[in-house]
């Protein structure tokens, strides 16, 4: 890959859709795969399959396609979900319970290790076999544990201040879904989640 060529968030996010169809296909024992049986089970042009492919270098034997377990692998290198990531749950209310029970997570390289909230009614409990920990603890929890990744399902009013807490205990990547615009530095990323918006979008196009 050239370092010095930038990839769009788009075809980020469609290398996610390749990965969960060759994960698919893995599954299926198929052993290799056209840029069409792309098209075909994702939706996506094959034209600009083999374009997101061109961001991180050549890929497939021209008239034979692409081996599907190497082509899998390397996604998983380049979204770097190759190995085992840490993730902290903050919040264990329904939605956190939701996400905690997913197995989508672990099949996918994400381990919630740690799960946090400021109710004294659940700290010292377990939801799906995950102790609640007090979210005062988190700096010091953190700093053995060592995640990078936060999952957040918060009330909108404490939003913001628990933000700050991850990222004074190390975290730089978050997934927010709690809605409201959460304000951090530019080293920072936040990747915001709101059903209610989307629930409306689809809403907007409700034949009359």
């Amino acid at each position: 890959m050239n370092k010095n060529i930038k990839v769009p968030m788009a075809a980020l996010v469609r290398l996610t859709t390749y990965l969960r169809c060759l994960n698919e296909m893995k599954q299926s024992n198929v052993q290799t795969i056209s840029s069409s049986d792309i098209e075909d089970a994702t939706g996506i042009n094959a034209a600009q399959f083999r374009k997101d492919l061109s961001y991180f270098g050549e890929f497939g034997k021209p008239g034979v396609g692409y081996n599907i377990d190497e082509l899998h692998d390397t996604i998983a290198r380049i979204l770097k979900v190759d190995e085992e990531r840490p993730v902290i749950l903050i919040g264990a209310g329904n939605l956190g319970s939701a996400l905690l029970g997913y197995s989508g997570l672990p099949e996918n390289n994400f381990r919630i290790v740690g799960v946090f909230d400021n109710d004294r009614h659940k700290i010292g409990y377990k939801l799906w076999d995950n102790e609640i920990y007090d979210i005062s603890t988190i700096k010091a929890r953190n700093a053995k544990i060592g995640a990078k990744i936060a999952i957040l399902t918060v009330p909108v009013k404490s939003a913001q201040d628990v933000v700050d807490d991850l990222i004074e205990s190390g975290i730089s990547l978050i997934l927010n879904f709690a809605p409201v615009p959460i304000h951090v530095s530019k080293d920072i990323m936040v990747r915001n989640v709101c059903f209610i918006q989307e629930l409306t979008i689809l809403s907007y196009h409700l034949k009359s």
